[in-house]
């Protein structure tokens, strides 16, 4: 509480004003580095190398796709933490493009990333939980779609729960699934070392010079899937963007924990990879539904069952990362005033000061994207629109440092060049239907934007019903925390 004095008529009054909320700075750099390795190390390493090899064809190719993902993340994040450090706010992207293009373009970004980059991303981390939580029980075929969906809907319910509660009780649990993952990639490297020691001829076979590159596919469509799959396994590169407000002493964590995190994680890939690749055929590897499972069955026979656990608890670990941040997105353009008004999912709970509307409103919309969604196309149209504003920003970020240099000017320049090519590589070789879909949804934002955002209206029932759940989520308005 703080005192406020008023004077009427020669005579002083002492009145009582409340704080305004604030979140707090919970994350340090072993958080920070945690929310960043832990979110990237989840359900892609574990589903997403037999796509990468069926889209290119060879085991070299895909070895090459992993490897340059990891460039590509790597100079993505160092030219990301530059706006990470002037523009301290949380919110990522939408706030970097709501601070140099202004109000209209933020929006689109903001109605992209609440409403399909985040929840997409969410809902195929859940399903990758479900698909390896249900392994074990469906030996030798593939689990039904309902239960499937059903697990993939508990996971996020449960991931949902403990970021609405405490935010120091979610960064905890990043931390420990993180040391609970980087020991299962371990074991996996370990394995298919002792493998390869011991008698193994395949990775031999598959990576020989003149093998490793036969029945490669260059077509830009292909190239282009490949590294939709292979930066999917690197999604969350940009965490800690999203929430610079909770990140202590973030001038100097930010760029430490992520250059730490993508070290880890490209190193552990590219091992993996190479492990995979010890034990299976490329066409073992691209059957396979759950290529850690596969995996495990060959090297640990009936014991195989544990990497099931192995990948659910990585890909748990991943999904907390995602929805930590995701929630964070639509809090701060809520604050921002981006979001249909009254702003109900700009405020936080009074007690655990966490942003539990907008954390609960990413739920509801991840649940309903699960519904019709599969893996393999979810992670397909959350690549092509996440990369999209990637593009922007990275843009933004080329033309900031021809002005003021602080980091080598090539590597923005190389990301959006990677950028650029993302987006229009699929549309160009292989067009889809589905990808004029995601674009007139994004467009349609301006229904929205005209009326709601630009002119402000407010429809009374709105109103009445954000008072109600105010009151009914314990919530008030929160500020920024600089």
């Amino acid at each position: 509480m703080t005192l406020n004095y008023l004077t009427e008529g020669g005579i002083t009054f002492r009145s009582m004003k409340p704080e305004a909320l604030k979140m707090k700075r919970e994350i340090g750099l072993i958080g920070g580095v945690s929310l960043v390795a832990g979110t990237m190390i989840g359900s892609g390493i574990f589903m997403s190398p037999q796509f990468v090899l069926a889209y290119v064809g060879s085991p070299g190719a895909s070895m090459v796709i992993w490897a340059l993902s990891g460039v590509v993340a790597m100079f993505a994040v160092l030219s990301y933490t530059e706006l990470g450090t002037v523009i301290s706010e949380s919110g990522g992207e939408f706030i970097y493009i709501l601070r140099i293009y202004g109000s209209c373009p933020a929006f689109f970004a903001a109605i992209t990333f609440i409403l399909v980059v985040k929840p997409f991303s969410i809902a195929a981390m859940a399903i990758s939980i479900a698909e390896y939580s249900l392994a074990p029980f469906y030996t030798g075929c593939l689990p039904p779609q309902l239960a499937v969906k059903c697990a993939a809907a508990v996971a996020i319910l449960v991931v949902a729960i403990v970021n609405i509660l405490n935010v120091r009780i979610a960064v905890k649990v990043q931390v420990v699934f993180l040391v609970a993952k980087v020991l299962a990639l371990a074991f996996i490297v370990i394995g298919g070392i002792v493998e390869l020691i011991q008698s193994s001829r395949v990775l031999v076979e598959n990576l020989k010079v003149e093998n490793a590159f036969k029945g490669t596919q260059y077509s830009l469509s292909t190239v282009g899937m490949a590294f939709y799959q292979g930066l999917w396994s690197y999604a969350g590169w940009y965490n800690l963007n999203y929430v610079t407000e909770e990140l202590k002493r973030p001038e100097v964590n930010l760029p430490r924990a992520v250059v730490i995190a993508i070290s880890l994680v490209t190193g552990l890939y590219l091992l993996v990879n190479v492990s995979y690749l010890t034990v299976m055929t490329p066409k073992e590897l691209m059957s396979s539904s759950a290529v850690a499972v596969t995996w495990g069955n060959k090297v640990l026979g009936s014991w195989g069952w544990i990497m099931s656990v192995a990948a659910a608890l990585s890909a748990f670990g991943s999904l907390n990362g995602t929805f930590f941040s995701g929630g964070r997105v639509c809090f701060v353009a809520a604050r921002e005033g981006h979001m249909v008004r009254p702003d109900i999912l700009a405020m936080a709970h009074v007690h655990r000061l966490t942003p539990s509307p907008a954390l609960i409103f990413t739920t509801v919309v991840s649940l309903l994207v699960l519904i019709p969604g599969d893996f393999q196309s979810i992670v397909n149209f959350f690549s092509f629109t996440a990369w999209f504003f990637y593009a922007i920003t990275l843009l933004t970020i080329t033309l900031c440092l021809f002005l003021s240099p602080q980091v080598p000017i090539v590597l923005p320049i190389v990301v959006l060049m990677a950028a650029i090519f993302l987006v229009l590589a699929p549309i160009i070789d292989n067009p889809q239907i589905e990808y004029l879909y995601v674009t007139l949804f994004i467009l349609s934002g301006a229904i929205v934007y005209i009326p709601f955002i630009h002119y402000k209206l407010c429809p009374g029932l709105l109103t009445k019903l954000t008072v109600f759940l105010q009151l009914f989520l314990e919530v008030a308005p929160a500020e920024k925390n600089l």
